[in-house]
């Protein structure tokens, strides 16, 4: 499955969704997980804050989780909405260990919500 990671240092997990200027993209499976690229989405002249949501949940479109150090509920139901998983991590949380975390709970007993994100990824190909 492809996560996203709401970053300004490409390491930690330290911006608000609304606010981030750039995304990490990374493919994770049970037993790996691999860089995919930063995705940008920098642009800030949109004034209107549903198409601002609108826009930066365009930029995350492929990934499948999306973590964020902050979201509004406003913008969380937009991105659930577009089939996206938010999740909140804790400020300057490093993406590194978030991906062990994710891994060890695909390894376990998996929750509910994941399990579906699992059956239902937008990379089934790597299933």
């Amino acid at each position: 499955m492809l996560i996203a990671f709401a970053s300004s240092d490409g390491v930690t997990v330290n911006q608000h969704f609304g606010w981030s200027k750039s995304f990490e993209l990374y493919r994770i499976t049970e037993q790996s997980a691999e860089y995919v690229k930063t995705l940008d989405s920098s642009h800030d002249a949109i004034e209107d804050e549903h198409e601002k949501l609108a826009y930066k949940i365009s930029t995350v479109k492929e990934a499948d989780i999306m973590y964020c150090s902050q979201i509004g509920p406003t913008a969380s139901k937009m991105v659930l909405a577009s089939k996206i998983y938010p999740m909140r991590s804790g400020e300057n949380d490093r993406i590194d260990e978030t991906i062990v975390k994710l891994q060890e709970l695909l390894l376990g007993n998996p929750p509910p919500w994941l399990q579906r994100i699992v059956h239902t990824t937008k990379d089934k190909e790597l299933l």
